[in-house]
């Protein structure tokens, strides 16, 4: 006789289960979705995905890469190649040519974070998509956490916190008049844990710059950040080798590392789930601005 157990799916399943039917959803209801793709383990677990929700078929939607020109030359590198395994077309909204044109100006603190806003609702008007894959979790940030699976833009691509459409029973409202969007975030109910676990077991190649290796540092605001072409030693600081992984990658301008000997992704696990700190809060000097300073940028337009 079947049991109630042999229907049972685990943890992971559902998860996945719940990132493709979102997916599904988003391509059903709009017209011109788009995957906003970093080569960040986020985004690659959403693009992966993306190839199972609409297998044997191709990815029907393009991907979209704000680049600001303070990257990590490791994960360019990785989203060059997974772009050309899958075929897909990349839609790069460039920073620096934005600075070029007057778009934007450069921060007086050097960091672009900000200044990728504009940039990116550019790319949304002159590409016209309705609707753009995030792949923010709820787990990272308390801003993040206040918002919805299918997150309503306006006009000015501006986030409203205080309204907000209901989601019950997983049913999504995709609603829109031309010039607005809608932010779909696929893995909200994921947690960085969940993320490394679903990369175990598909095993999803990631960045080098994910694992323990020797780099070249210096200690600034208690956080370690690399020594590169964006980053250089102030007075009274000093740089030292030390051995370090990348727990979430943006601007090598302000993400830093931690010390780390996870060089596999079974380590990787093991080290997160020890952890009490997201991996914003330890490494993103960014959202050290204020309090508020994700939700001010997402209020703004910001992924």
């Amino acid at each position: 006789m079947t049991t109630t157990a042999a229907y049972q799916v685990s943890h992971l399943d559902a998860l996945e289960a719940e990132s493709i039917f979102v997916l599904r959803e988003v391509v059903a209801e709009m017209e011109r979705p788009v995957l906003l793709f970093s080569g960040g383990k986020d985004s690659i677990v959403m693009l992966w995905l993306a190839q199972k929700a609409f297998a044997p078929a191709n990815i029907p939607f393009p991907v979209l890469h704000v680049d600001t020109g303070h990257n990590f030359p490791e994960v360019l590198a990785y989203r060059d190649q997974r772009v050309a395994e899958l075929g897909l077309q990349l839609v790069v909204a460039s920073v620096p040519e934005a600075l070029a044109n007057g778009l934007v100006r450069e921060s007086a603190d050097g960091m672009r974070n900000r200044i990728q806003t504009p940039v990116l609702l550019a790319a949304v008007e002159q590409h016209r998509f309705d609707a753009l894959f995030g792949g923010a979790r709820r787990d990272e940030e308390k801003a993040r956490a206040k918002e919805r699976v299918f997150s309503f833009r306006d006009e000015f691509g501006q986030w409203d916190p205080k309204n907000q459409r209901p989601e019950l029973w997983s049913l999504y409202n995709g609603r829109h008049q031309p010039g607005e969007s809608i932010r779909a975030f696929p893995l909200s109910n994921w947690t960085e844990l969940d993320v490394w676990h679903y990369i175990a077991r598909e095993r999803i190649e990631a960045p080098s710059i994910y694992y323990a290796h020797e780099r070249e540092v210096i200690e600034r605001d208690g956080m370690l950040y690399a020594v590169n072409e964006f980053i250089r030693p102030r007075a009274g600081e000093e740089r030292f080798k030390a051995r370090v992984r990348y727990r979430t990658v943006g601007d090598a301008s302000c993400t830093a590392a931690v010390r780390s000997d996870a060089d596999t992704v079974a380590k990787v696990i093991e080290e997160v789930a020890a952890t009490r700190i997201t991996e914003r809060g330890a490494t993103r000097g960014d959202d050290r601005v204020s309090e508020a300073a994700m939700e001010d940028r997402k209020r703004e337009g910001y992924f």
